[in-house]
C-alpha cells in the first residue's frame, strides 16, 4: 500500500493545460496586461525599480502623481518620465491612463471579502499573504512552465540547489524533499569560491541545471553564483519574488512568487507553495523513479523508527 506521501505524489500530479471551469482567462488578465506593457523593453536599473513598484502596487500606482510615484520608488521625476517614454508613451500621464483601467479591473475582480476589515497587523500580514497566494494561483492557471522546469530539473544528475543568506531556508527545504525523489541533489549555501567549486564539480559530474532561490534582500553573491553557474555550462532556474532585474535576466527561466513584507521579517507562503509545485513536477517527470525512491525511504523509516507517528 502506498504511504501517505506516495499517495499525495500520485494524486497531486499536475495535468498540462488544466484550468478550473470557474476560473476563466479574465482572472489572469490584469497581470498579463501589465506584463505586456512592461515586458520586452530594455530598462535601466532605475526604470526596473519603477516597473517593479508599479507591478507590485498596481491598484495604487496607477493613480499616483508623478511626484508621488518618484518619491515612493526613490527616483527622480525625470526618471519616471524616461521610463514612460521608453515604453512608447508620450509621458507619464499617458502611461498612467493606460494602467488605470487595468487597475480598476483588478479591483473589480477581487472578492468582497477583501474589504479592509483588518483588526490588527497580524491579520493584515495574513491578508497580504492571501493576496500573494491568489496571485500565484493566477500565475499557475497554465502549469506548463512549471512542468517544463520540473522535467529539466529531474533530468539533471546531479542537481544543484543554490540558496544564500536569507534564501538558505527555502533551498534547504527543497533539497531535503528533492533527495527523496532524485538520486543526486547537491546543496550550496555558501557563496564565493565555495559556490564556484561546487558548481564546477556539479557540471563535471554531468549536471545540467541549477535551481537558485533569491528572496529579499537580494544578495550580490547570489548573482555572482548564478553567473558562475552559467560560465561553468549550467543552466539556471530561479525562484524569486522579482519580475525584473539582473537576477531574472541572468536566469534561463524565472518563476515568481511574492513574499510577505508586513512583519519585521519577510514571510514565504507563496514561494513555499511554488517550491512544492516544482517538486511535484519533478515527481511527475519520472514517476517510476519517484515511486521506487519513496518506497525505499518509507522502508528505511519503518525499519529505523524515524517518526513518532509510524
Amino acid at each position: 500500500m502506498p504511504s501517505g506521501q506516495q499517495a499525495r505524489a500520485q494524486a497531486a500530479a499536475i495535468q498540462p493545460g488544466e484550468r478550473s471551469s470557474a476560473e476563466g482567462p479574465a482572472s489572469a488578465v490584469p497581470m498579463d496586461r501589465v506584463m505586456a506593457l512592461f515586458g520586452g523593453h530594455r530598462l535601466s536599473p532605475a526604470q526596473r525599480r519603477i516597473a517593479q513598484y508599479m507591478t507590485d502596487h498596481l491598484t495604487e500606482a496607477a493613480f499616483l502623481s508623478i511626484t508621488d510615484l518618484a518619491e515612493r520608488v526613490g527616483v527622480s521625476q525625470p526618471s519616471v518620465t524616461r521610463f514612460a517614454t521608453s515604453l512608447g508613451y508620450s509621458g507619464f500621464p499617458a502611461l498612467r491612463e493606460a494602467l488605470q483601467p487595468i487597475a480598476l479591473s483588478a479591483v473589480a475582480g477581487a472578492p468582497e471579502t477583501r474589504e479592509e476589515i483588518r483588526r490588527n497587523e497580524l491579520q493584515a500580514a495574513i491578508d497580504a499573504e492571501i493576496e500573494n497566494l491568489e496571485q500565484l494561483r493566477r500565475l499557475v492557471a497554465d502549469p506548463g512552465q512549471i512542468l517544463d522546469v520540473g522535467r529539466e530539473l529531474a533530468g539533471s544528475v546531479p542537481l544543484t540547489i543554490l540558496g544564500l543568506r536569507i534564501s538558505v531556508s527555502l533551498a534547504e527545504y527543497f533539497a531535503y524533499a528533492a533527495r527523496r525523489i532524485h538520486p543526486d541533489v547537491r546543496l550550496v549555501t555558501r557563496g564565493g569560491s565555495v559556490a564556484y567549486d561546487a558548481l564546477l564539480q556539479s557540471r563535471e559530474a554531468g549536471g545540467t541545471w541549477v535551481l537558485a532561490f533569491a528572496m529579499p534582500r537580494h544578495a550580490h553573491e547570489t548573482l555572482s553564483a548564478m553567473r558562475a553557474a552559467r560560465r561553468a555550462g549550467l543552466r539556471v532556474a530561479l525562484i524569486t519574488d522579482l519580475t525584473f532585474g539582473p537576477l531574472v535576466e541572468e536566469a534561463d527561466v524565472a518563476l515568481t512568487a511574492a513574499t510577505g513584507s508586513r512583519l519585521v521579517f519577510d514571510s514565504y507562503a507563496a514561494p513555499g507553495v511554488l517550491s512544492a509545485a516544482v517538486l511535484q513536477a519533478m515527481a511527475d517527470a519520472n514517476p517510476e523513479r519517484t515511486q521506487l525512491r519513496l518506497e525505499g525511504y518509507e522502508q528505511a523509516a519503518e525499519q529505523h523508527n524515524f517518526f513518532l507517528d509510524d
